[in-house]
């Protein structure tokens, strides 16, 4: 920073500027940062209204420059607007400062070795370990079942180190591989109690399952009625006292299983110490709150009332809390749904990183920490066939959840830390979704060093892929999903023009946000896709009904029917996803206008069921069996009810997705239902409705790469040292256009043309600069050097007369006193 600012020496003497660095937030901060106006750091390295000492302390701390103007609105308020051309020359200078910092880097052999030695000491000392449970021996099993090789291994990997994430892909065996490990620790004595934690619906049938795997063992299942209020205590006290093989619980009902308060206190206030001091610390430094300084701050406040809720609570309730259970290892099943647990950030506005804090996911971080705390870093596994979901930063939360020693060990404990060292934000301006002004959109564009990311995760995580384990499943015909193309309405063309005339409204801010905005139209659009009758302003007197034989529901159901038709004798079984359109009373939905087309063709009414029917476990469970024997034969459902642990492959023929999910996870949990082991059919059918110009291909593309994205690194396969990140699925407004126009160059147009704008601010500024340089160089500093002239022929003077009366003589008279000494005067 001094050698390249060339910062004055007696400021570097004196440390009026000084970087400093608070390891407790994550946090660089530059003193003295304004008090330096040479030229480098305002022009060169720099901006007028961003200096260089100020963007070298954002790249430090992994944020993007920002320059905003200061506006007091008419009540009054002080509020900061972004400034766009400001902050995009602010920014053209960071990059040119990041890219003049690598290359000092690079050409100071002791700095590069330096840091070098600290990343391999770091990060490339440990070699995850392979383990091999193909010697195990597993008394009490079922002779009848065999575990797999790769159940094997994760048993022997669980029952080594004590904590694990069983990252194994939809159909792996899940279940099995954690009711063995439970039940082997258990007879080792190496755990008392293990609890597990599974979705509501499947407790049932994972109780089942257990049982059928260790027919001898004592279990407790809980049911609904069990956590009814009036019996929860007396079954929390069952848990307590008795002498379990397994507990087996749902996911609502372990979160009424709360800490003691004592504890709960104690990592609250933990928390609150932390977020409070992060705060505080940016606060001191900065005039202006950021937005991701607001979300601490509520988070905080969220924190604070948690704890002042715990010391309100009566002390004499003599509640049984979870630390009383002797519970000491815990199995949690579909662990994703746990995902969004709050990570501080000084990151503002970042996709892909979390800033909601849910009260389960908190929950069981806390239920989790004091399990590894308890228990030397062992207790805990986590099973989930879709670890990843949307974001390669959700690969943090479950580290944090898992491994939080070892994020702590490798430095990497603060988010920012472990996005500085294996991401790259990039940020480009765009309009606000609700087109009220500009923002600056950052995102992760890539992510680095692969392989020591994966490395520390894999100390963790244990990863099957269906390419790695090779199940005996049922082959997809064609190899893929097929995708079914249906031609635009007349009602679907003129919708898809009039939102793109709306988003071009909102382009040019000629709407305000309250009357339309992006989000909107991409939640219209998505709906206009699937059926115009979805849309309020479609209007039937307007169109000829007769179009509507030509939509996606229409074609799926002759789909649906002509494949029922041919599997009349085997009595093959049918699922039907959408997300949208769920059935709603009194409204036009898709759920009840497929069975009408389908009941129409000639299928049975009985044959047809909504998942959402079932209103309890055991109707939900009487439908699954009617469907595994093929007397119901079509399913339709949503990914939330029907994505995950629903076993109904048995004759499952074809699976047909008419809207596409938002979640590359979803695409995976909706086709797990019948590319599953236990499918009587060697060959299965996959259907991807599409309205041809809508925004149904630009979603599925979008999924089908991040799905691609996510299996490379997951699986490790030609896995290089950096990829890209995952793209967004929210229409912008060149999309928009490009639909409506049935013409994808208008998109590279509208690309084209923001790069205009942002050419042409950035030469604006510019020219500015270079205004202010040549104003400088012609009028203040002539006028500065003949001012230093005139001083230095003062300063002349001055010494020509003291060097007059320099003579040893001296003599001062002082209140009627001479003095001859110049100490005693």
């Amino acid at each position: 920073m001094y050698e390249l600012f060339e910062t004055p020496q007696y400021m570097r003497r004196n440390g009026i500027i000084q970087l400093e660095y608070d390891s407790y937030a994550s946090k660089y901060f530059i003193r003295g940062k304004s008090r330096d106006e040479n030229a480098l750091t305002t022009n060169k390295y720099g901006t007028k209204r961003a200096n260089a000492y100020l963007i070298l302390e954002n790249s430090l701390n992994l944020l993007k420059v920002e320059v905003r103007d200061r506006v007091i609105d008419d009540d009054g308020k002080k509020r900061y607007e972004l400034n766009p051309k400001e902050t995009m020359y602010a920014r053209t200078k960071q990059e040119e400062l990041q890219e003049t910092f690598k290359s000092w880097v690079m050409n100071h052999s002791e700095v590069l070795e330096e840091l070098h030695a600290i990343y391999e000491e770091r990060f490339n000392r440990i070699v995850p370990r392979t383990y091999d449970g193909s010697q195990l021996e597993i008394p009490g099993l079922n002779q009848k079942i065999t575990l797999r090789p790769a159940q094997q291994n994760v048993v022997a990997r669980i029952l080594h180190e004590g904590r694990a994430l069983m990252a194994h892909s939809v159909g792996a065996g899940k279940t099995l591989s954690m009711i063995t490990a439970g039940m082997m620790m258990k007879e080792h004595g190496l755990i008392k109690k293990p609890l597990y934690v599974v979705p509501n619906h499947l407790v049932g049938d994972f109780g089942t399952e257990l049982l059928r795997f260790y027919p001898a063992k004592k279990v407790l299942i809980t049911t609904k009625k069990d956590f009814e209020k009036s019996k929860r205590k007396e079954f929390i006290s069952r848990i307590a006292v008795g002498e379990y093989d397994a507990v087996i619980i749902g996911h609502s009902q372990f979160e009424k299983i709360t800490l003691s308060p004592e504890r709960q206190k104690k990592m609250l206030q933990e928390e609150i110490d932390r977020v409070s001091e992060a705060v505080a610390e940016y606060q001191m430094n900065n005039e202006e709150e950021s937005w991701s300084i607001k979300q601490m701050i509520s988070f905080e406040k969220r924190l604070n009332e948690r704890l002042e809720k715990l010391n309100k609570q009566d002390k004499k309730d003599h509640m049984i809390y979870f630390e009383d259970l002797g519970v000491d290892f815990l199995f949690v099943d579909e662990a994703h749904v746990y995902k969004n647990l709050y990570s501080y950030t000084k990151l503002s506005n970042v996709a892909g990183v979390n800033s909601s804090n849910s009260l389960h996911a908190s929950d069981m971080e806390m239920k989790v920490k004091y399990l590894l705390e308890e228990n030397n870093q062992r207790g805990v596994v986590f099973a989930t066939g879709t670890p990843i979901s949307n974001s390669m930063s959700e690969m943090f939360t479950m580290q944090k959840y898992l491994q939080p020693d070892v994020l702590e060990a490798y430095g990497v404990s603060h988010f920012d830390a472990w996005a500085s060292t294996f991401g790259e934000i990039i940020s480009s301006l765009e309009i606000t979704p609700e087109g009220s002004g500009y923002q600056m959109k950052n995102r992760f564009a890539k992510f680095h060093n692969l392989p020591e990311l994966m490395n520390m995760f894999n100390l963790v995580a244990d990863i099957q892929t269906p390419d790695m384990l090779k199940l005996p499943v049922p082959e997809v015909k064609t190899g893929k999903a097929q995708i079914v193309v249906t031609e635009p309405i007349p009602y679907q063309k003129d919708k898809v023009e009039e939102l793109g005339n709306r988003a071009m409204a909102i382009r040019e801010r000629k709407v305000t946000p309250d009357v339309d905005n992006m989000l909107k139209i991409t939640n219209e659009a998505k709906l206009m896709a699937l059926d115009p009758r979805l849309l309020e302003d479609y209007d039937p007197e307007k169109y000829d009904s007769e179009d509507l034989k030509k939509t996606k529901l229409a074609t799926c159901a002759n789909k649906v029917f002509a494949i029922w038709k041919e599997t009349k004798n085997t009595h093959s079984t049918q699922m039907i996803f959408s997300d949208s359109g769920t059935p709603t009373p009194k409204k036009f939905n898709v759920y009840d206008e497929m069975k009408r087309l389908l009941v129409d063709k000639g299928i049975p009414e009985e044959e047809i069921v909504f998942i959402h029917d079932a209103k309890n476990d055991k109707q939900r469970e009487e439908m699954f069996e009617k469907m595994r024997k093929g007397s119901i034969r079509i399913m339709l459902g949503s990914t939330s009810k029907v994505g995950t642990g629903t076993n109904v492959q048995n004759k499952l023929i074809a699976a047909h997705h008419i809207d596409c999910p938002w979640r590359p996870s979803d695409i995976q949990q909706r086709d797990g239902r019948i590319i599953r082991q236990g499918n009587e059919n060697k060959e299965i059918q996959i259907f991807r409705y599409v309205t041809k110009g809508t925004f149904d291909s630009f979603l599925w593309q979008i999924q089908e790469q991040k799905q691609t994205y996510i299996s490379q690194v997951m699986s490790g396969k030609a896995i290089s040292r950096s990829v890209d990140e995952l793209s967004e699925t929210v229409l912008d407004a060149s999309e928009v256009k490009a639909l409506a126009t049935g013409n994808p160059l208008i998109a590279e147009k509208m690309t084209l043309d923001n790069e205009i704008s942002r050419l042409r601010m950035l030469q604006s500024a510019f020219l500015n600069e270079q205004e202010s340089l040549k104003r400088k160089v012609e009028q203040n500093y002539p006028k500065k050097i003949q001012e230093m002239k005139q001083s230095i022929t003062q300063l002349e003077k001055d010494i020509e007369l003291s060097k007059q009366y320099s003579s040893n003589e001296f003599q001062v008279q002082l209140m009627n006193m001479t003095y001859d000494s110049r100490a005693k005067t």
